[in-house]
C-alpha cells in the first residue's frame, strides 16, 4: 500500500511540480534577505549612528536639567551628547543636527533659530499648553521648514525626538557642538 503511494508521486509530473515550488520558495526566500538589507538596514544604521553620535543642542535655562534628566533616563541617550544652549550662545548649535527648544524662554529667538537650522535638521519645540499658545504667526513660520515639530508632552517629545533621529540624516561632520 504505502509502495504504491510512493510510485504514485514519483511520477515525472510530480517531480516538476516539486522542483518548480521549490525554486519559487528559495527566490522568495532570497528576495526576503534582499528587502531586508534594503529596508531595515539602513535605517537601524541610521539610529544606531543617532543614538551613538548625534548631538542634541537642547535651548533652555532653567529647564535644561529636567528635559536632560528626561533624555538620559530614556537609556537611550547619553550625557556626552547633550548640551545646553542658552539666550547668549545661540549659535553654538549651529553644527548640531537635532535642535530641541523649549519654547517659552526662547519664542524671541526663534528667528534667529530658524536661521541657523538647515533643512536635514530636525527642529523640535517643546511647548507645554500650562505656558502659553503659541501665536499663529510663528506657527506658520515653523511650519514653512522642513522636521519642525511642536510637542506639548513630555511623552510625545521623547517619541518625536527619536522619530526625527531616524528620519533626518547622519553625517559624521555635523556632530561636533
Amino acid at each position: 500500500m504505502i509502495q504504491s503511494v510512493i510510485n504514485f508521486f514519483n511520477h515525472p509530473f510530480f517531480i516538476i511540480i516539486g522542483g518548480f515550488t521549490t525554486s519559487l520558495a528559495m527566490l522568495g526566500v532570497l528576495y526576503g534577505i534582499y528587502l531586508f538589507f534594503k529596508g531595515l538596514l539602513p535605517v537601524w544604521y541610521r539610529l544606531g549612528m543617532g543614538l551613538a553620535k548625534r548631538k542634541i543642542a537642547v535651548y533652555a535655562t532653567n529647564e535644561f536639567n529636567d528635559l536632560k534628566g528626561l533624555l538620559i533616563d530614556s537609556n537611550l541617550f547619553t550625557p556626552k551628547n547633550i548640551i545646553q544652549i542658552d539666550e547668549n550662545s545661540i549659535k553654538k548649535a549651529e553644527t548640531a543636527t537635532l535642535l530641541l527648544v523649549h519654547w517659552k524662554p526662547f519664542e524671541i529667538h526663534i528667528d534667529d533659530i530658524l536661521k541657523i537650522k538647515k533643512d536635514s535638521d530636525a527642529l523640535i519645540i517643546y511647548a507645554p499648553q500650562n505656558e502659553g499658545r503659541i501665536d499663529d504667526e510663528t506657527l506658520a513660520k515653523i511650519n514653512s521648514h522642513r522636521n519642525a515639530i511642536i510637542v506639548n508632552l513630555r511623552g510625545r517629545l521623547l517619541n518625536d525626538i527619536f522619530t526625527s533621529m531616524i528620519t533626518t540624516s547622519y553625517e559624521r561632520g555635523k556632530t561636533r557642538c
